[in-house]
C-alpha cells in the first residue's frame, strides 16, 4: 500500500494551489483520508478529512472557507483545493489513510512574495 503527494510549490500570498493524493495497493473506497501538515519544530496537525464516498467533510478551524477536501474513488485520489493562501500555510502536507495508519512522503507547500 501506498500513497504519494503531489502538488506542491511556491506559491504568493492569496494564490492557490491543488494537491492530489494518489494510492495504490489497497480499496481506496474503503477508507476515510485525512490532509495533514507539518512545520519544523512543530508536530503534524489534521487540516481535513474526507468520508469513504466524500459525504462527510470536516476542516481545521484555520482553513474552513479556504480548502476544500474531495476524492475521485475512480482515480483512486484525494485532493486539497486550497485557495486564498497565507504565509501561516507554509507547511508540508501529507495525506494520510487513518487505519494502519499510512502515510504518504509529503508535499512542500511555501506560501511567500
Amino acid at each position: 500500500a501506498q500513497l504519494v503527494e503531489s502538488g506542491g510549490g511556491l506559491v504568493q500570498p492569496g494564490g492557490s494551489l491543488r494537491l492530489s493524493c494518489k494510492a495504490s495497493g489497497f480499496t481506496f473506497s474503503n477508507y476515510d483520508m485525512r490532509w495533514y501538515r507539518q512545520v519544523p519544530g512543530k508536530e503534524r496537525g489534521l487540516v481535513a478529512r474526507i468520508s469513504t464516498y466524500g459525504g462527510s467533510t470536516d476542516y481545521a478551524d484555520s482553513v474552513k472557507g479556504r480548502f476544500t477536501v474531495s476524492r475521485d474513488n475512480a482515480k483512486n485520489t484525494v485532493y486539497l483545493q486550497m485557495n486564498n493562501l497565507n504565509p501561516e500555510d507554509t507547511a508540508v502536507y501529507y495525506c494520510q489513510r487513518p487505519a494502519g495508519p499510512l502515510w504518504g512522503q509529503g508535499t512542500q507547500v511555501t506560501v511567500s512574495s
